[in-house]
């Protein structure tokens, strides 16, 4: 049926070949899963099994990759994150990490995901999951009441996941709108825990933000399905709990990062270079009435970004979108240990590794990798060249999953548009070049091409379009200009 999830899963599947993904695991790399043995502990890691660990990730999420607790250290917090061990049970150069290091990635589509590991790996052995003992790299921070990071360790640990929670329900009762998920009122003194831990995150999000970093509230759809059929776009809302687990990964992701600086050793680091397209951010400014510097400014694009989500957070989301979209793609490079790289500029971070996702990144394991070897007293595993090409294997790859996932819920837009040919749709423009105009609408959620229509469009701009006619099977929306 062209509107079913089967359809859907064989446009997937095409699609990943044609970024030239490896949708299947080799047989070498299957032989290899089903030889090796589980979780053992061994001499040499902390024993943590008796915290409050917990996970916090989607409702349907299987490869979890970190828990986090927190505890009391004077007025300060300390907070635990623990990464899966997956290089325990992945070696290097194994049948499993060559193919790990050819997707780079898990794609995430509606359809299916196509795991960078496989599945009795990602979903088992290696993930954290609820009552089970594993082995994972634990980033221990104090956090002061500023929200100021003053000490960070990095060691090997045995953890146990207590329970597995999700962002809507948890963010709904952190937010005061919903009682405590059931789930979490069986773990004693856990509520207490997520609550402390709510403190910490809420610090480190201030502090960032009085540094530079920007408050962006951008919305992905995800096709919802009424048993095989596809029946809408919904759109995915960010909570607090959202936005807990990005405030600590974004802090241990930074301590990891200076961890690897003072072990002297190289890392992939992860950037977002100042924005060429900074003269039309400032445009959209000047259109709300706001003035910003002529040379991009992080501190004064947070306190515009701030004042128009106070002033219309009807439409932040729209504002926010052309915002991240005009400042560019993040990417991966190499940063020697006396050689700096650029910020991440929409994090206002300067030391920033991808370490907390091994299930899920090949970047993480590699970085997982380089900590071990550190705390080991190890040379480097990787010289400078291999992480160079690694680095760039890695945003390119990542590119492309990108647009596997987008051409896929385009296929699942297109299935349910398909009827709503000639009907008029509010927009905002997300692509302005040479190659093509897009706009994306919000009932249902829905990006497309602009056919006619589109001369003198700028990305931001808020526009009404016709819709022309729609190709799932492409992952093609057409519309003109209304």
């Amino acid at each position: 049926m062209p509107n079913s999830r089967s359809f859907l899963r064989d446009i997937a599947w095409q699609a990943m070949r044609d970024r030239g993904f490896e949708p299947d695991y080799p047989a070498d790399a299957v032989a290899q899963v089903k030889s090796t043995a589980p979780f053992e502990t061994i001499d040499g890691r902390r024993d943590l099994r008796d915290r409050l660990w917990c996970s916090i990730d989607n409702d349907d999420s299987r490869d979890l990759d970190q828990l986090t607790v927190a505890e009391r250290r004077g007025e300060a917090i300390g907070v635990l994150v623990a990464i899966a061990d997956v290089d325990a049970l992945v070696p290097r150069h194994s049948p499993v990490d060559r193919h790990a290091a050819t997707n780079t990635t898990s794609v995430y589509t509606a359809a299916e995901v196509f795991a960078m590991l496989p599945e009795q790996l990602s979903t088992d052995m290696t993930s954290l999951n609820p009552g089970a003992d594993r082995a994972a790299v634990v980033v221990d921070m104090t956090v002061t009441p500023d929200g100021d990071v003053t000490e960070s360790e990095v060691y090997l640990a045995d953890v146990r996941n207590q329970v597995q929670l999700a962002y809507p329900a948890v963010g709904a009762w952190l937010e005061g709108d919903a009682q405590a998920p059931a789930a979490l009122t069986q773990v004693d003194g856990l509520a207490d825990n997520l609550r402390l831990q709510a403190s910490a995150a809420a610090s480190l999000k201030e502090s960032r933000h009085r540094r530079g970093a920007l408050t962006l509230d951008t919305a992905e759809g995800r096709p919802v399905f009424a048993g095989d059929e596809v029946r809408d776009i919904a759109v995915q809302q960010r909570s607090r709990a959202s936005e807990l687990i990005e405030d600590f990964m974004i802090a241990a992701n930074s301590s990891v990062a200076r961890f690897l600086e003072r072990h002297r050793f190289s890392s992939v680091r992860r950037i977002v270079r100042i924005p060429e397209r900074w003269p039309r951010i400032a445009a959209l400014a000047a259109e709300t009435g706001s003035q910003l510097p002529e040379t991009p400014d992080q501190g004064a694009l947070e306190q515009w970004l701030r004042a128009q989500k106070a002033k219309d957070p009807s439409r932040f989301a729209d504002l926010s979108l052309s915002v991240v979209k005009l400042l560019g793609r993040g990417e991966y490079v190499v940063e020697p240990p006396d050689d700096p790289v650029p910020d991440h500029f929409g994090l206002a971070v300067d030391d920033y590794a991808h370490s907390t996702a091994p299930n899920r990144r090949f970047a993480d394991l590699v970085t997982q990798r380089l900590v071990k070897a550190a705390l080991a007293g190890r040379r480097t595993p990787y010289p400078d060249d291999e992480l160079t090409a690694i680095a760039a294997r890695c945003s390119e790859r990542e590119d492309a999953a990108n647009k596997v996932e987008r051409q896929v819920r385009k296929a699942a837009a297109a299935m349910i548009l398909a009827p709503r040919r000639g009907e008029v749709f509010e927009g905002v423009v997300t692509g302005a070049s040479p190659k093509g105009t897009w706009v994306k609408i919000r009932r249902p959620m829905a990006e497309g091409r602009v056919e006619r229509g589109s001369k003198g469009m700028e990305v931001g701009d808020r526009v009404h379009v016709r819709l022309l006619a729609t190709d799932p099977r492409r992952g093609f929306i057409d519309f003109e200009r209304a």
